[in-house]
């Protein structure tokens, strides 16, 4: 079957998942940093070891979600206006772990047109697969114990530091990212538990690069063709219930066929395009993976 999107779907059905809204943009940065506040919340009502420690683990997926998000606005379909996407990138979303989201969307965009070739920026992520179980243990230890984190981190802040030898573009993406998080510092302070931001710092470090891995494995690693120009056979799409979602795939970032299918379509479309091309027999013959640790057994040998 083909893969132009034109041939499986009607023009209302292309229409309709390419439709933006605002008000369903604001929702999905609301929910995020209203889900944010809300850990910190309760954990600073009832401090102790358990609330800390869930916590920390739901903040790592909150930093995907802020990443998620920043995806959205860079490809200009969380809102319908340009200027209101690049102003929530730019201020609301991007800021929250010191990124430049137009040097993020650079790189991704050469990732849709390559996607699987010597080309794609992301290729490193996920050529190799499927590898041995020990290499995928030794990878997830990595960064469970937060060698990968500190040196991410600490790269940011001596770029930080260092800001005269950034590029101009570079350097206003880390202040703004520095005004950012002071504000949730000093907000923080203002309530008498600055220490909650040591939770953030921690999810940082040891919670969002474990994440960002398992999310980068579901969706290119050891799928049935990683070269084919065909996204049913170089993406994956992965089924997952609302707890695993809430942690390693918010938005709903894992219908990927169907974003690299049309990158234009919003992420609260996906769902929706999803079972419209189900419906259409686009999906026959392919494996949808139901939860992340059957996909991480599949994609080891």
């Amino acid at each position: 079957m083909t893969a132009n999107i034109n041939d499986i779907l009607t023009a209302a059905q292309i229409a309709q998942v390419r439709r933006k809204s605002n008000l369903r943009g604001l929702w999905c940065v609301a929910c995020q940093w209203g889900i944010t506040i809300t850990i910190f919340a309760v954990t600073a009502l009832f401090p102790n070891p358990a609330t800390i420690a869930v916590g920390t683990l739901l903040l790592g997926g909150r930093q995907l979600g802020f990443f998620v998000l920043t995806h959205e606005c860079g490809h200009r379909s969380l809102f319908k206006s340009s200027g209101l996407n690049r102003f929530v990138e730019t201020w609301l979303l991007s800021p929250a772990d010191f990124s430049n989201g137009k040097s993020y969307m650079r790189e991704h965009l050469e990732h849709h047109r390559s996607v699987g070739q010597a080309s794609d920026p992301d290729l490193n992520n996920y050529q190799d697969y499927p590898i041995t179980r020990e290499r995928l243990r030794r990878k997830l230890k990595r960064d469970l114990r937060g060698q990968t984190g500190w040196r991410t981190l600490s790269f940011k802040l001596r770029a930080i530091a260092n800001l005269d030898q950034q590029t101009p573009e570079d350097k206003a993406a880390l202040l703004r990212g520095v005004v950012i998080n002071l504000a949730m510092l000093i907000t923080m302070a203002a309530f008498g538990v600055t220490w909650l931001y040591l939770m953030w710092i921690a999810a940082m470090i040891f919670v969002y690069p474990t994440i960002a891995r398992i999310r980068q494995i579901a969706e290119h690693a050891d799928v049935p063709q990683l070269t084919s120009p065909d996204p049913r056979k170089n993406t994956r799409t992965l089924y997952a219930n609302p707890l695993v979602r809430l942690l390693i795939c918010p938005h709903g970032v894992n219908y990927h066929i169907e974003h690299h299918l049309l990158a234009s379509a919003p992420i609260y479309r996906l769902a929706t395009m999803h079972r419209w091309l189900k419906q259409n027999d686009y999906y026959e013959g392919v494996t949808f993976s139901r939860g992340y640790i059957s996909l991480l057994k599949r994609v080891t040998i």
